[in-house]
């Protein structure tokens, strides 16, 4: 169920796994931080030690790309891919279910609002709040706007927190924030979680997601992410597999 990228250890738990352990540790005062690791991610980490060292601070790196799934496969690792978008959608329910303080953060094009927005729709139970979060350094730096959303999340109380910066700013962010929240039992950096939940894009049709296939769906309507799929798809475990 687990195994080393990098050096890195990968954990392929199923989405059922993935709550019980959020349930567990937040049940001992733990705190849980995840990673939803693609292989743009991991690649990314192979040339940056920082970055590297940030994702090695997570407590789950659980498998969102579809690249990363075939190198458990070639391992011969029975690993589950859970995808961010997925993993997100079970975090709001179990915010429902346990009364948590939801908060937004990031995003483009008021992606954050929105999204909060249609949650509310969607769980008129739900405590959910939306932050633009300012500009973001690279290295997960905050501007004055970012400052003040940091201090507003605190004075929300919050429990979870999806962050959706686009890596590696939203790993950065959290690594050098979250002992900011002293409520927060989970972080997750999210990508592009929140234009699909507000309806800025969409997602693959749902057979497609099943068989591993919705890079192929993103291909067709943005064929410019041709190098980056390349990359992920092919390259990415070719350079696992030989890697020394």
């Amino acid at each position: 169920m687990t195994f080393s990228v990098f050096n890195l250890l990968i954990h392929g738990y199923s989405l059922s796994r993935i709550i019980q352990e959020i349930l567990t540790r937040s049940n001992i005062g733990k705190s849980t931080w995840i990673v939803t690791a693609n292989p743009e991610i991991l690649l990314y980490a192979k040339k940056n030690y920082l970055y590297w060292n940030t994702l090695h601070q997570a407590d789950i790196r659980s498998i969102d790309g579809f690249g990363l799934q075939l190198v458990g496969w070639f391992k011969k690792i029975n690993v589950s891919r859970v995808t961010g978008v997925k993993l997100a959608d079970e975090v709001v329910k179990l915010c429902v279910k346990q009364n948590w303080t939801l908060v937004l953060i990031g995003g483009q094009n008021d992606a954050s609002n929105k999204s909060a927005w249609m949650l509310r729709k969607q769980y008129p139970e739900l405590k959910v709040f939306a932050e633009d979060g300012g500009n973001i350094s690279t290295d997960g730096v905050a501007d004055e706007v970012g400052e003040a959303s940091i201090t507003r999340i605190t004075e929300y109380e919050a429990d979870v927190i999806l962050v959706a910066f686009g890596h590696p700013k939203q790993e950065f962010w959290i690594n050098r924030y979250r002992n900011r929240f002293p409520t927060a039992k989970l972080f997750i950096g999210v990508g592009g979680t929140f234009d699909f939940w507000s309806g800025n894009s969409h997602r693959a049709p749902l057979w497609m997601q099943k068989i591993g296939l919705e890079w192929l769906y993103r291909l067709i309507l943005e064929p410019k992410r041709l190098p980056r799929i390349f990359n992920a798809i092919f390259i990415f475990p070719l350079k696992v597999l030989f890697n020394k």
